[in-house]
Parts: C-alpha cells; structure tokens; sequence
C-alpha cells in the first residue's frame, strides 16, 4: 500500500519507522506547507514525492492511503478532502477536534467506499490484546483507573512565553486532547460509553488545560471510572482495572511495558506480551489498518470507540469550560 503524509513532525518519522516493519507497506509521498521542510523530511527517509499542495496530494494517483499527522484543529478538512479523491485515511489522535467533525469523516468514508481509522496505538498491539484477554480474571469490574501524567517538554518553553502548538487551544490543542485521549479511548473499549461525566482541569494562562481529572460513571455496570492526565506534572503511578477477584496493574501509557495481576489473596500473575519494538509499536495499528483496507472489511468497530471517545471528550470539554474554534463552526 503506497502512503502519503501529511506533516514531519516527529510523529510522522515514527510512522515511517514503524510502517517499515510492515509488509506491503510503501511511503509514496510527503505534504508539508513549506517545499523546504518537506524536501527535507522527504530526503531523510529517502520519500520520491514531495508537495506542498493538498489538492496534488489528493489528485496523486500513486498514493492508495493518507497518515493525517496535522494539528487537531486540520484533521477534519484535510481527511474529507482525501476520503473525497478516494484515499483511505488513517488519522493521528485525537481523531478529530469534536463528534460533529468526526461524523463527518465517517460519513464521508462511507459515501466513497473508503477506510477511515483513528491512529490509536494503545489499544491496537499485543499489550492490550493480552489486557482484553486477561479481564475475566479480575471477576466483575468495579473501577478503572487509567493515569498519563507526563511533563511535556513543550511547558518548558511555555512558561518562558514561547507557545507551541501543544499548548494552543485554537488549534483544538491541550492536555485532554494530547494525553488525555490516552485514557479515555481504553475506558470506552473496554467499559463502553459511561453514563455520566463529571469533569474538572486547571487551565494555564492562555485558556489552554493543563492537566484534568474525569470521573466516569457506569450504572448498570456498577463500575467506576477515574482518568487523571496532565502536561505540566509528572508521575509514574500505574493504571489499574479493579475487579471483585483482583486488579490489574499496567505500566507506561501509551506503549504499555509490563502488565500483571494480583489477587485477593495476595498472589501475583506477570502478564506476559511480545512488542516487535517496545519503543516504537504503531506497526500494529498501522498493520490493521492496511489489512482491513486490502481486504475491502469495514472498521466501523474500531471506529464506534472513537465516536464513544470523542462523546466523552465534548462532555468533559462543555463542563471544563474549553471551547475551540471547530465547536462554533
């Protein structure tokens, strides 16, 4: 399958590394609003096509698929203009800036008979199949915790007044829609869509969420759900799935590096898994990808956790305050 990019960042070099390591898999072509920088991503992964307009991207006829890698805010516009000409999109999270853009992505997938997916790394690898497979163990679910504090490297330059793109809610950016999303997307994978969201972040200076805190709850479950993210703390804390016979411990989100169980009696049970490279796996979800689209299946599965997701999110933004551009569109 012959891929575009659009955008070189240092998402975008993960995605070529990790894409190699996939059968059938080709970078055809790189889009970047500068011919500079994208010539210079292009040579550095050795790309044969290089644009600076989207509207050759999306005529090329030697490019089967798109990697959307763009600021959140140009996720919408870009994938529907690429699912227009045809391609199949696979685009980085968060997937879209609200539920309204990304029903409008799923939408226009369908009206061209093309494959469009969320680039969800954390719930598409052998990690997580191991979590799935392992939840019977824990007995009924009663709560799940899914922590990502991580002190971005960007607060930093923040806090001197330099503003990136992180840190810019008029990009649909912030600390729910970067890290945040990390636990949202596995809560609606493996409990669905919670009843009810209370929601509560501390917001910086320019309006941005700095951290956040959800509270999830699932009433005929009977089963809680707490997310805490933040981009200007740090913590190495576990994640963990609480059930009436055990909990589940799980290290390092959003590439999962141990698992492992303990009972109520006080046993423990490693969890064991196998990543082709534990520093890098988008090859999964990029593998899935490819393989649904050459097998002309649907990914309304995959996609249903994202429109879950991005239901949560909108929720959770509306009760915090958080407003972006797209929303009054």
């Amino acid at each position: 399958m012959n891929f575009g990019i659009i955008g070189t960042n240092f998402i975008s070099d993960w995605f070529v590394n990790a894409g190699r390591r996939c059968e059938g898999f080709y970078v055809q072509a790189v889009y970047s609003r500068t011919m500079e920088k994208g010539r210079t991503f292009a040579d550095k992964h050795g790309i044969p096509d290089c644009y600076d307009s989207l509207e050759a991207l999306a005529s090329a006829d030697n490019v089967d698929a798109v990697y959307i890698a763009s600021p959140t805010a140009c996720h919408a516009a870009q994938s529907i203009q690429m699912l227009n000409a045809g391609k199949h999109v696979l685009c980085e999270k968060p997937v879209a800036s609200n539920e309204k853009e990304l029903r409008a992505m799923l939408a226009a997938a369908k009206e061209h008979g093309v494959v469009f997916m969320e680039a969800m790394k954390l719930v598409i690898n052998p990690a997580f199949d191991a979590i799935m497979e392992n939840l019977p163990k824990l007995g009924k679910i009663r709560r799940v915790t899914f922590q990502m504090c991580q002190y971005s490297s960007r607060y930093d330059k923040f806090k001197n007044g330099i503003i990136e793109n992180a840190f810019r809610p008029e990009l649909s950016n912030g600390s729910l829609m970067d890290i945040g999303v990390y636990c949202v997307h596995p809560m609606v994978k493996i409990l669905g869509k919670p009843d009810r969201v209370m929601a509560s972040c501390v917001k910086l200076h320019n309006g941005v969420d700095g951290m956040g805190t959800i509270l999830a709850s699932y009433d005929e479950q009977g089963a809680q759900a707490e997310l805490i993210y933040s981009k200007i703390t740090d913590s190495p804390v576990p994640s963990q799935i609480q059930g009436e016979d055990g909990t589940m411990y799980m290290e390092s989100l959003p590439i999962l590096t141990k698992v492992w169980i303990r009972y109520r009696d006080k046993s423990r049970e490693d969890i064991s898994f196998e990543l082709k490279d534990p520093g890098n796996n988008m090859n999964y979800e990029i593998a899935e990808f490819m393989r649904i689209a050459e097998a002309n299946e649907s990914a309304e599965t995959h996609n249903q956790y994202s429109v879950w997701e991005m239901q949560v999110m909108d929720e959770a933004r509306r009760q915090m305050g958080i407003v972006f551009p797209a929303d009054k569109v």
